[in-house]
């Protein structure tokens, strides 16, 4: 073999052997990777933590702040500045300040309730200005699902909404579809508010089928639902919450025991009642809480407030992140002259609720201490 023949073979060798280690170290590396794949620990992403605290809900019952129809002799002192000053506290601190607005935010217009004064029959309007004060003392959301809402029409309700859309205060019950409910986001939660009355342009106490579905739905929407109704007979004769429904003035007006199940059945977490213009008891079915009536709040100038009429209250509420009622506080308070809220040392209100809850509902009446403090029996 010559020279040239051994060179070349040599050199064939050799870059057989590079090759051949190349591709091991290749595959070495190959595998190592691959190894360390399989070993490389992926990191699961972690999932939201749901906010579990208890939300408060400060509510007060029927609400005409003063009407300058159909004239301005019974208004407030002060322009009603100071109306809610002894309340605000409460609301202020609570989660949610709700309340019933017993009539429309509007500046002027004729009543095609009760023309331009028409004996013996009532229409009132608050002025627009009036709802910085809701604003001012806490109030986040308000029912207008009243007999007095729609004292002066549609153009009443409409500047209504736009009076409360503007301050940021949400509403619920202008009418059956569109208005019947509003959301608040609290505490990483959204609060579906259901508001009914006993009109045709809201959602109907009577008309239970009609409650259901409407609650069902915020109940998909939102994970607590409260829901307000304006009914009951009115006055000193309607403290009592019978088990039928009343009729007041050729009007049904409710079966609210009959309602306010139906509606916790459906998905509803609390139930906040109004319209006697008295107090009336509570209950509580399914681990929920249901006020019957609210009772006058801060109503100046046109009610009679004599007596039981003049008992009032802040309710306060806590529920669980899952709609369950904790605790409660009355807050009393009572209205004097035409309607001053003045806080009451006697704690009126709280003996009243107290007395009427065992009497109206012995085995599912919450415990009521002498203090306001309301627990689940």
């Amino acid at each position: 073999m010559s020279k040239l023949q051994t060179l070349t073979i040599a050199v064939a060798l050799t870059f057989g052997v590079f090759i051949a280690l190349a591709c091991q170290t290749g595959l070495v590396n190959s595998e190592e990777t691959l190894k360390s794949s399989k070993t490389e620990k992926v990191e699961p992403t972690p999932e939201k933590v749901k906010n579990t605290e208890n939300i408060t809900i400060a509510a007060g019952g029927d609400m005409m702040m003063g009407s300058p129809f159909p004239n301005a002799s019974r208004m407030p002192p002060n322009d009603g500045k100071d109306l809610l000053k002894p309340v605000a506290p409460i609301f202020q601190k609570a989660d949610i300040g709700f309340g019933n607005l017993e009539g429309p935010l509007a500046d002027g217009g004729v009543s095609p309730k009760c023309g331009r004064g028409r004996p013996n029959c009532f229409a009132f309007r608050m002025p627009t200005r009036y709802a910085n004060y809701l604003k001012e003392a806490g109030f986040d959301i308000m029912s207008v699902a009243n007999n007095h809402a729609g004292d002066f029409g549609a153009r009443g309700r409409i500047t209504t909404r736009q009076t409360l859309d503007r301050l940021g205060i949400k509403h619920a019950g202008s009418d059956k579809g569109r208005y019947s409910t509003a959301y608040l986001d609290v505490k990483g939660k959204k609060v579906a508010f259901v508001a009914f009355a006993t009109n045709s342009i809201s959602l109907n106490v009577n008309n239970l089928a009609e409650a259901r579905r409407a609650v069902r739905q915020a109940d998909q929407k939102a994970d607590i639902v409260v829901v307000s109704f304006h009914g009951g007979a009115e006055g000193l004769k309607a403290i009592r919450t019978p088990k039928r429904t009343e009729i007041f003035f050729g009007e049904r007006r409710g079966n609210l025991p009959l309602f306010s199940k139906a509606v916790v059945d459906a998905g509803a977490d609390l139930v906040l009642g109004h319209g006697p213009h008295v107090l009336r008891g509570m209950e509580v079915y399914k681990d929920r809480l249901i006020a019957y009536s609210l009772g006058n709040f801060a109503t100046y100038g046109w009610f009679n407030l004599r007596g039981p009429k003049g008992e009032s209250l802040v309710l306060e509420v806590e529920i669980d992140s899952e709609g369950k009622f904790v605790k409660g506080k009355i807050h009393p308070f009572v209205l004097k002259a035409r309607g001053i809220l003045t806080p009451d040392k006697t704690n009126s209100a709280i003996n009243t609720i107290r007395r009427l809850s065992l009497l109206d509902f012995p085995k599912t009446a919450p415990k009521v201490d002498a203090d306001g403090i309301i627990t689940p029996q």
